[in-house]
C-alpha cells in the first residue's frame, strides 16, 4: 500500500511553525509521508538553528519580500503573500502530481494561510485547515459578518464602530474587546485594512476545508466548541513534544541556551519565576527597566528570556549592577518546553501567546498574564476569568507596570494554593485528552483515517 503523503504550510511566523510541526511529527508518527514547505527566509533560519528530522521533508518557496525587509511588519508580510506565494504554491503542486511517486493526496494550511486553500482546490487536493491559536480567536476571526451586522465594526476596513466596544458571540465564551481583534493592533489604519482584508479573503477560502484542526482541546474551550457546534471541528491538542527528537526542534528559530536545566537543577522546587515574552512581543525601555527592578524586588530566583530586540533597539541594557545583586539568570532563548517541565518552576510570567499557555498548563503552571496585543488578551481571559490559574498584571496611571506591582502579584501567585491546585487540575485534564481514549486523541484518530481513505 501506498503510504499518504500530506503537504503542511504554516504561516510565518515562530508561533505558527512550531505547533503544525508538532501535528507533522505525530502525522509521520501514523504513516504520512510529511512535506513541510516554509518561505525560503524561515527555511535558512531552521537550518542553520538546529538539524531537521528525517521523518520530515522540509522545502520552501517565496514569501515574496526582500532578504532585507522587516518580516515583523505584519501587514507587509501578509500583502507579499497575498500577491507572491499563491503562483509559487501551484506551481510546486502541479510538479509534485506530474511526478505519481510524490502526489499527495491531502493538504493542511494554517488558519493564517487558508487562501491557499484556493490553490490546493484547483490542484485536486483534499484540505485541512489547522488553528494554532484558540478556538475562541477562531471564531472572533470568522465572524467579521456578524460584527458588521451588528454595527460592531465597519464594513470596509474593519475598524471599531465604538472603539473599546466588549462584545460576547455567546453565553460562556470569554468577551472580547473590538479593539484586541488583529486587525485593530496596528498603529497605522492602512496596516489594519491590509490585515482585515487578509482574514477576510482566509475565511471566504474556509469553505474549501473538510476539517479544521485545533492545538486545543475540548474541555478548555467547551462553551466555544458547543457555539460552533460541527463534526469538521476537532480539537486534537495540546501539541506538545513527548520525544526528545521533537524537543530539540521545538525552538527551531532561536539558538536555546543549553545551561538553563543545569542551573534550574540547582533551584529549590517551586522557587524559580520564569519570565517570557515569546518571539515577536516588544516592551519599551522604561517598561524593561521596571520589569527588571520588580523581579529584583521579589528576591526570588529567576530564569528571564531576553531577546535582543525586546525592546525594538539594538541592544538591550539591564540596571547598572542588576547583574550582581540577583538570584537570577538571564538567557537570549531557552528550551522553554524542557524549562516549564522543571520541578523548580514556580509560576511563569507570560505574554499569553497561545502555545506558551498551552505548554505551561500541560505542566500545570500557573500564570502572571502580561499580554502584548491581538489574541493574547482573550487568552488571558481564559486564564484569569475562565481556568482561574492565573493574575493579571495591572498597569498604573501612566500605564506602567510598577516593580511593587510585580512584586506583589508573584507573592499574590505563588502564595494562593487554590489556584496551584486548578492549575493541576488543568493539567491533568489537558494530559487525559492527548491520551488514548481522551477527546483529542480520538479526534486525532478520525483525522487521520480520513485523510487516509483517499489513499
Amino acid at each position: 500500500m501506498r503510504r499518504p503523503h500530506a503537504l503542511l504550510l504554516p504561516f510565518p511566523a515562530q508561533g505558527h511553525v512550531l505547533p503544525l510541526m508538532e501535528l507533522a511529527y505525530l502525522m509521520a508518527s501514523q504513516g504520512f509521508i510529511i512535506t513541510f514547505i516554509n518561505t525560503h527566509f524561515n527555511h535558512a533560519r531552521l537550518l542553520s538553528s538546529t538539524s531537521t528530522p528525517s521523518s520530515i521533508n522540509f522545502i520552501s518557496i517565496p514569501d515574496g519580500m526582500e532578504p532585507e525587509d522587516d518580516r515583523n511588519d505584519i501587514a507587509k508580510l501578509c500583502h507579499a503573500l497575498m500577491t507572491f506565494m499563491p503562483l509559487h504554491l501551484r506551481q510546486l503542486i502541479n510538479t509534485m502530481n506530474i511526478q505519481e511517486s510524490d502526489k499527495p493526496p491531502c493538504f493542511i494550511a494554517d488558519e493564517g494561510m487558508a487562501w491557499a486553500l484556493d490553490v490546493a482546490k484547483t490542484t485536486g487536493l483534499r484540505s485541512t485547515v489547522f488553528c494554532p491559536a484558540s478556538a475562541n480567536t477562531f471564531t472572533n476571526m470568522r465572524s467579521v459578518p456578524y460584527l458588521i451586522e451588528h454595527g460592531i465594526i465597519n464594513e470596509q476596513d474593519g475598524s471599531a464602530m465604538k472603539p473599546g466596544q466588549v462584545f460576547l458571540l455567546s453565553p460562556g465564551i470569554p468577551p472580547m474587546n473590538v479593539d484586541n481583534l488583529s486587525w485593530n493592533c496596528f498603529l497605522d489604519s492602512e496596516s489594519n485594512k491590509i490585515i482585515f482584508q487578509y482574514v477576510v479573503n482566509n475565511n471566504k477560502a474556509l469553505k474549501h476545508a473538510e476539517f479544521v484542526i485545533f492545538n486545543s482541546f475540548y474541555e478548555a474551550e467547551k462553551a466555544v466548541f458547543d457555539y460552533l457546534n460541527s463534526c469538521k471541528m476537532l480539537p486534537i491538542g495540546p501539541l506538545i513534544s513527548k520525544h526528545s527528537s521533537s524537543v530539540s526542534l521545538s525552538r527551531c528559530f532561536w539558538a536555546e541556551d543549553k545551561t538553563c536545566k543545569s542551573w534550574l537543577d540547582e533551584q529549590s522546587d517551586n522557587s524559580v519565576i520564569y519570565v517570557a515574552f515569546g518571539s515577536l512581543a516588544i516592551i519599551d525601555e522604561m517598561q524593561f527597566q521596571e520589569l527588571a527592578l520588580g523581579l529584583e524586588l521579589t528576591g526570588r530566583p529567576f530564569l528571564w528570556v531576553i531577546r535582543p530586540d525586546i525592546t525594538g533597539k539594538a541592544t538591550t541594557r539591564l540596571p547598572e549592577g542588576f547583574s550582581d545583586r540577583i538570584r537570577g539568570k538571564v538567557v537570549e532563548w531557552s528550551p522553554q518546553q524542557e524549562v516549564l517541565a522543571h520541578p523548580a518552576l514556580a509560576c511563569f510570567i507570560t505574554h499569553c501567546g497561545w502555545n506558551s499557555i498551552m505548554e505551561g498548563m500541560s505542566n500545570g503552571m500557573s500564570f502572571l498574564c502580561w499580554p502584548y496585543f491581538a489574541d493574547q488578551h482573550l487568552n488571558q481571559s481564559y486564564i484569569c476569568d475562565v481556568w482561574k490559574t492565573g493574575l493579571k498584571m495591572m498597569p498604573d496611571e501612566n500605564g506602567l507596570i510598577t516593580k511593587e506591582e510585580i512584586r506583589g502579584k508573584v507573592e499574590e501567585l505563588v502564595g494562593d494554593e487554590g489556584m496551584k491546585k486548578r492549575a493541576l487540575a488543568l493539567k491533568e485534564m489537558a494530559m487525559k485528552s492527548v491520551d488514548k481514549g481522551g477527546s483529542s486523541f480520538e479526534n486525532f484518530i478520525t483525522f487521520i483515517k480520513v485523510m487516509k481513505d483517499d489513499v
